[in-house]
């Protein structure tokens, strides 16, 4: 039974598998990628063929648009099993976003997982991660720190909730990357009972449109910039992490700014950014879920990448595991706000 390191390699491109002929999230064009999720650091234009799950190919679509022209891309459905050469692929849910996916690969009676990024918080805009058992787990460490707890998301919607009640005379503007977080709030709003009218900066509405299609109900939506400043009063914004500091935000009543992201654990990162209302609210695994998923998965040896990457080398050792870094560049989750 030949090991995934004898057939799993770095090479500039990306994670290679050798006896499949892919890459995972190449960085470069490449004949052939598995693409775990929609994020731009891990999907991105000029692969000769995509595989990757149906939500994500049309978020693909979505955001690049005739930068995916010429790409063959084949969508493989939950418990399908696609042959790549002398590999058998599958791929798991990850819970990061609609669509994510682990990428499973078995080969000589081996398997390795591919995480790409994940959590394990409930979602109600993405399926569940999916736990499989393998010899080698490649895992994320965004939050690979013990620091990093998240709390559950509903509270973290309660406190904007709350805060629309005591300042109903201000707009509350919330930093949310457009894929997968904005969703999520969105829904996580819906399900606190919060009915009315959402606005959103223009950036945002896509995604917004590709989830509904998919399946993903998220109430009335409406886009800020078409309506009076004095409409938005009492109201909720949601507008692109860079969009809340700049021309754009100023043209709101006395906003109150927030930022959800799993970073706003850190308080002198709310305050040089200047955000009134830290919302702790990550698509990614935190610190005990990660530990939670390395005993989950059981995979004797587990390879750490893009994060606090020691930390968690130095946790999975201490829990019996083989592990080391991965080292992979060019995965940032399109800046650390988006986490």
């Amino acid at each position: 039974m030949p090991h995934p390191e004898t057939w799993l390699c770095v090479r500039p491109e990306g994670l290679y598998c050798q006896p499949g002929d892919f890459f995972v999230d190449p960085v470069r064009p490449v004949p052939r990628a598995v693409i775990t999720h929609a994020h731009s650091d891990h999907a991105r234009p000029g692969h000769g063929a995509v595989l990757a799950t149906t939500e994500t190919l049309a978020l693909m679509a979505s955001r690049m648009g005739a930068a995916l022209d010429g790409t063959a891309t084949q969508p493989l459905l939950p418990g399908a099993i696609q042959n790549m050469g002398a590999t058998k692929v599958r791929l798991a849910p990850a819970g990061h976003v609609l669509g994510s996916a682990q990428v499973v690969i078995d080969y000589a009676g081996s398997r390795a997982v591919i995480s790409g990024d994940y959590k394990r918080a409930a979602d109600p805009t993405c399926a569940a991660f999916e736990a499989v058992p393998c010899d080698v787990f490649v895992t994320e460490a965004t939050f690979g720190l013990p620091v990093f707890t998240h709390p559950p998301a509903a509270g973290e919607m309660r406190k904007l909730l709350d805060s629309v009640a005591t300042f109903p005379e201000r707009t509350h503007v919330v930093g949310a990357y457009a894929l997968g977080k904005t969703q999520r709030l969105i829904a996580e709003l819906r399900a606190l009972g919060f009915d009315d009218a959402i606005y959103l900066h223009g950036a945002l509405l896509p995604v917004c449109a590709v989830y509904e299609r998919m399946g993903v109900g998220l109430g009335e939506l409406r886009p800020a910039t078409l309506t009076q400043k004095s409409e938005l009063a009492g109201k909720i914004v949601l507008a692109p992490p860079s969009a809340i500091a700049d021309r754009w935000a100023r043209r709101l009543t006395d906003p109150v700014t927030a930022m959800a992201s799993g970073w706003m654990r850190v308080r002198q990162r709310a305050k040089a950014g200047g955000i009134e209302l830290p919302l702790i609210v990550s698509d990614h695994a935190d610190w005990p879920e990660l530990l939670q998923t390395l005993d989950d998965v059981a995979a004797p040896e587990i390879w750490v990448t893009h994060g606090s990457e020691e930390g968690l080398i130095h946790a999975a050792t201490q829990r019996g595991f083989r592990a080391r870094a991965l080292r992979l560049i060019g995965y940032d989750d399109e800046g650390e706000a988006a986490a």
